[in-house]
């Protein structure tokens, strides 16, 4: 590792964990388990608390609703232990892709990568 990259996560939040957050982690922290993007979740051995650590970076909409729900005391047990059912008709759960280049661009926008080209727009010229 770098060291900037050391010097960074003493520091900042968003490039993972901080070295206090690893520190409590280690002292307090019990692992439940993990997502399918390889977020893992912990909490303190009394149960009051309740965290992830990011693997990458830290975007709360990384986290799919089943850990979200456990995260916020909504569901006692860990998807872990009793897994959420699940519809046939439900999508498998995806960030927020705002503000990336994977976000959601509609016909014309001048986002796209090839704009559609627009035959029923004329430029106004003065006269």
């Amino acid at each position: 590792m770098s060291i900037l990259k050391k010097i960074l996560r003493l520091f900042t939040w968003w490039n993972g964990s901080t070295i206090n957050t690893q520190f409590y982690t280690w002292r307090k922290g019990t692992k439940v388990g993990e997502d399918a993007a390889g977020n893992t979740f912990f909490e303190t051995r009394d149960g009051k608390r309740r965290w992830v650590i990011f693997n990458g970076e830290a975007e709360a909409s990384r986290v799919d609703p089943d850990w979200h729900g456990w995260l916020h005391h909504t569901f006692k047990e860990p998807p872990t232990e009793r897994p959420l059912p699940h519809k046939v008709w439900e999508k498998p759960h995806q960030e927020n892709l705002t503000g990336t280049a994977l976000a959601y661009a509609p016909a014309g926008s001048l986002r796209r990568v090839s704009p559609k080209k627009q035959s029923d727009y004329e430029a106004w010229a003065p006269e």
